[in-house]
């Protein structure tokens, strides 16, 4: 079968670990199952793995790719659950099993022609989602559908803020946000992809680390060293950061004096659970909000979607198509 994999390491240079080309067809354990891939989507994940982050060496080759929809071995549309885990492990939910992993970290990935999950990971397609829309859904989107909607404490009609206007998981709470009724603000570093933020039905959008005409009950955070004092600065007493990914580094100044007199609250979010998977495509389907799609590749093309990501040069999701 085609596959895309992480063949070296190479921290500067991450392109230089990928290789595109004919790999042996996955083996089935008991309890998994067979998809066919009919769209993948790229994540800043798939960059760091070819950066060495969570892998070794030894570990490689791996197919990339958290993320995918495709048919069963009985012919049903399925969106394939990423997370590795065992729910009991994890008291239920399987994202905070101690034994956890993405595909594309221990196990063969998405960006494939076929592939091997669990059959507890597959989630039925709405009939109303393209392949490519609901390719978008298992990683970008369902983090942040956990963010905004179970860990963010905020209520429809509570201001937003989402840093960094462009990357999948932003441009996903943009549109869910406003779906829902929150009163969305974000920032970005550029003045398109700020534009393009209201487009998508952000209410304000600013520049990065500008002054707020008000605090905010809640931050979405996915960029950390760059934003984090904005974030922290940015929140009214008693608001909450949510933070599911640190692009920009993980050791800002932690702003301790300010977290505990204002009474803030600064919580982790990782993935989501195979339910929640379940309702976000349900959200998309009854909403008609979908996911926003930079653009799309054959698998063929992989390499163009990787030096897009690499070089910042997008604004929604990069999805490719077998």
């Amino acid at each position: 079968m085609f596959a895309v994999t992480a063949a070296r390491i190479d921290a500067d240079n991450p392109l230089n670990g990928l290789e595109l080309g004919e790999r042996p067809d996955p083996a089935v354990p008991d309890g998994w199952t067979t998809v066919t891939v009919r769209a993948a989507s790229l994540n800043h994940h798939d960059l760091w793995t070819l950066r060495g982050v969570g892998v070794r060496p030894d570990q490689l080759p791996l197919v990339l790719g958290c993320d995918a929809a495709g048919v069963d071995e009985d012919g049903n549309e399925v969106i394939v659950h990423s997370v590795i885990g065992d729910p009991d492990r994890g008291g239920g939910d399987e994202t905070l099993d101690p034994k956890r992993s993405l595909l594309s970290e221990i196990h063969d990935g998405t960006f494939a022609e076929k592939l091997v999950v669990p059959r507890r990971n597959l989630v039925p397609k709405p009939a109303e989602l393209s392949f490519e829309a609901a390719a978008c859904l298992p990683t970008a989107w369902l983090t942040a559908y956990r963010m905004l909607f179970d860990k963010s404490g905020a209520q429809p009609g509570s201001t937003v803020l989402v840093q960094g206007a462009g990357g999948g998981v932003a441009t996903a709470l943009v549109a869910l946000g406003a779906a829902a009724g929150y009163r969305v603000w974000v920032t970005g570093r550029s003045e398109a992809k700020r534009k393009r933020a209201l487009e998508l039905g952000a209410d304000q959008v600013f520049e990065m680390g500008a002054r707020l005409p008000d605090r905010v009950d809640a931050v979405m955070e996915t960029v950390g060293e760059a934003t984090w004092a904005h974030s922290v600065k940015s929140l009214r007493p008693g608001g909450r950061i949510v933070i599911s990914g640190a692009t920009t580094g993980s050791m800002p100044p932690a702003e301790l004096t300010r977290v505990f007199f204002l009474q803030l609250s600064v919580v982790g979010s990782t993935m989501g659970t195979r339910e929640q998977l379940v309702r976000v495509a349900r959200f998309c389907a009854t909403t008609g909000v979908r996911p926003l799609i930079d653009r799309t590749l054959p698998l063929a093309q992989a390499r163009d979607g990787f030096a897009a990501m690499a070089q910042g040069d997008l604004f929604g999701k990069i999805v490719f198509t077998l």
